[in-house]
């Protein structure tokens, strides 16, 4: 394995092990301690291990991320970064490649579409949904009908087609008047529009972050899970997190059922979305806050 190019995580202080603010979050952080060989720690990378950058290209893992998830992987079942890229860009940019200790490290890209394992260092991914290519080659024309193509950025996903605004003069007008004409053409082929930060995505339906995240628990037989997130993107996850608290749980070691999977839901810290930080257990002031986190947690297991 590589060796880590990284700024080593700064060390953990009390103050940076905040406790969740919630019952149910306490009994999840109480179980992901108690039982870490059982737990997953599952993470956006936009917005939650990197700052949100005008130009996507530019994101790169905050400083010190890639140490904590090295020193936090092999203390758990795994650490699952989900993300709305490409898992081989998610990789590139959080530089997770080679790197000792992140063996028990994959990257659900594309919400769950491609994979990528650490111990493997592939990418698993299945054909792409035609209508991706047909909204690719109309999209340039809609933009400029509704005179948006000047300060707006088109993020190519492969899979997946992003519309971004913040260059935009008037940014959240340009992010309203986009989103009917886009919602249009992504019905047109078969697709759907997630709303984001400044952003419009075009993509395939039953891709989301809720799924990936509950198809991959379960692969795991995860008995308990934290998931930090920032955006729209993310209620997903946290919706899927809510259900998996309440399920009974079959068959595991006893004759009935017992309580759902604890679920810590961690929100980095946005004025930009709220919807997140009402439903968190844990509020964290950004990436830099999240890695401090996740440092801390490993320190604690």
């Amino acid at each position: 394995m590589g060796s880590n190019p990284h700024a080593p995580a700064p060390s953990a202080t009390p103050s940076e092990f905040p406790t969740p603010t919630t019952r149910a979050g306490r009994e999840a952080l109480a179980a992901i301690l108690a039982r870490p060989d059982r737990a997953v720690i599952a993470l956006d990378f936009d917005g939650t291990l990197a700052d949100i950058v005008p130009d996507p290209d530019q994101a790169r893992a905050h400083p010190g991320a890639v140490d904590a998830l090295a020193a936090l992987a092999p203390k758990v079942a795994s650490v699952a970064v989900i993300t709305g890229r490409p898992a081989g860009v998610a990789v590139r940019h959080g530089g997770f490649a080679g790197v000792a200790g992140l063996d028990h490290l994959v990257v659900l890209g594309h919400y769950g579409a491609e994979r990528w394992d650490a111990v493997t260092g592939t990418v698993q991914a299945p054909a792409p949904h035609p209508g991706v290519a047909a909204a690719r080659a109309e999209l340039p024309g809609v933009l400029d009908r509704h005179g948006a193509w000047h300060g707006t950025w088109v993020e190519e996903k492969g899979r997946a087609l992003a519309v971004h605004t913040r260059r935009a003069a008037d940014p959240q007008g340009a992010f309203e008047a986009l989103r009917e004409p886009l919602g249009e053409l992504a019905t047109r082929h078969g697709l759907i529009v997630e709303p984001g930060r400044l952003v419009l995505e075009l993509r395939p339906p039953g891709m989301d972050k809720g799924v990936a995240l509950a198809r991959y628990l379960r692969e795991k037989g995860a008995e308990s899970v934290l998931y930090a997130g920032d955006d729209l993107g993310d209620l997903a996850a946290y919706a899927a997190i809510e259900k998996l608290r309440t399920e009974s749980t079959e068959g595991a070691e006893s004759t009935e059922g017992t309580d759902g999977i604890p679920g810590l839901l961690v929100c980095s810290g946005s004025a930009e979305v709220t919807e997140l930080a009402e439903r968190a257990d844990l509020l964290l002031d950004g990436p830099a806050a999240v890695v401090r986190y996740l440092a801390a947690l490993a320190a604690r297991l």
